[in-house]
């Protein structure tokens, strides 16, 4: 499960990446639309997958935590 994950997480990474590529490059208003809509597509499944796959979050020593624990 961890492998594949990883996998989807490389691949999201990956069209991240290509997408902020297409968009240094000239594109009509159509096409730039579409790829800051599936840039923002991609960014929020990698962000949702991260926090399935990783769910520890770390405190910065000296920031103070809530009652959870959890840094602010």
């Amino acid at each position: 499960m961890l492998d594949e994950n990883l996998a989807r997480i490389r691949a999201h990474r990956n069209n991240i990446h290509r997408y902020r590529r297409l968009l240094k490059t000239r594109l009509s208003q159509l096409e730039r639309q579409f790829v800051e809509r599936r840039l923002a597509e991609e960014q929020s499944a990698l962000d949702g997958l991260t926090a399935a796959t990783f769910p520890v979050s770390f405190r910065a020593s000296g920031a103070p935590a809530n009652a959870t624990g959890i840094a602010q």
